[in-house]
């Protein structure tokens, strides 16, 4: 079992550790995640867990083995490829103390991509929503529940899920310069855009996207900073997903298959 450790898998560095590497090294296929190992899945659906989309570093092996060493969690984690339709990748319209932009889901009907659904039990989902700001009042995220048809997501064996949990940006995404969300490209590039693109963030956090990373990393006070100047230079949109997110933020699915 070696050869299926993170670090033989290229998927040990996790973007809290490495903010410019989000949103980290995804794998190529589905996986149990137990611990250091990425192991071979017996099945895709787990119908005593809740499926909850991964646009993000939740996609990242190591991200999610840093978020459950953190609370002791050590129980396996199913991993699943998917192909998923009717949502794109956006830019989230906060700073994270983490050091990084990180990305969040919009609503785009046309878009086909690959994503990983992760089958979280009760104890899992409680700490990807306590690292996504679900229980604060004024945290980032909310958990939404999209659902099928509106979300088409098709496992590899053909089977179609009637729906599935995402983390909305609650302040909504960055746009593209028109009426459009912009899509993530990936940390180090969309630092540089965005810098490029503003003074007063230069002025806040450099001049370069290894400067943003380590002046954003655990300063609470600049990050709300660069929040508010992303909704003050009026770069935020709608995602267009906000219906689907409930007063709870954690609108109720229908039986899985």
């Amino acid at each position: 079992m070696t050869a299926r450790t993170l670090e033989t898998l290229g998927l040990a560095e996790a973007p809290r550790d490495h903010p410019l590497l989000y949103p980290g090294a995804w794998p190529r296929e589905s996986g149990l995640l137990d611990g250091d190992r990425l192991l071979p899945l017996d099945r895709l659906v787990h119908t005593d867990r809740s499926p909850v989309l991964a646009v993000g570093s939740n996609a990242s092996p190591a991200q999610l083995r840093k978020k459950m060493a953190e609370s002791r969690i050590a129980s396996p984690l199913p991993m699943v490829r998917t192909r998923v339709t009717g949502i794109g990748i956006g830019v989230s319209a906060h700073v994270s103390r983490l050091g990084y932009v990180s990305a969040s889901p919009f609503d785009a009907p046309a878009d086909v991509r690959e994503l990983f659904v992760l089958w979280l039990d009760a104890e899992q989902l409680a700490v990807i929503d306590a690292s996504e700001g679900v229980p604060l009042p004024l945290g980032n995220f909310r958990r939404a529940w999209l659902p099928a048809p509106e979300v088409r997501i098709e496992l590899a064996d053909g089977v179609t899920l009637p729906g599935v949990y995402a983390y909305v940006n609650r302040r909504g995404v960055l746009h593209n310069g028109g009426s459009e969300p912009r899509t993530h490209p990936g940390q180090r590039r969309l630092l540089t855009e965005l810098l490029l693109g503003s003074a007063r963030l230069r002025r806040l956090f450099g001049v370069t996207p290894e400067d943003f990373c380590a002046r954003a990393r655990a300063d609470r006070r600049l990050c709300e900073q660069g929040t508010r100047l992303f909704a003050e230079e009026k770069l935020v949109t709608a995602s267009g997903l906000e219906e689907y997110v409930t007063v709870q933020g954690t609108g109720a699915p229908p039986s899985l298959p």
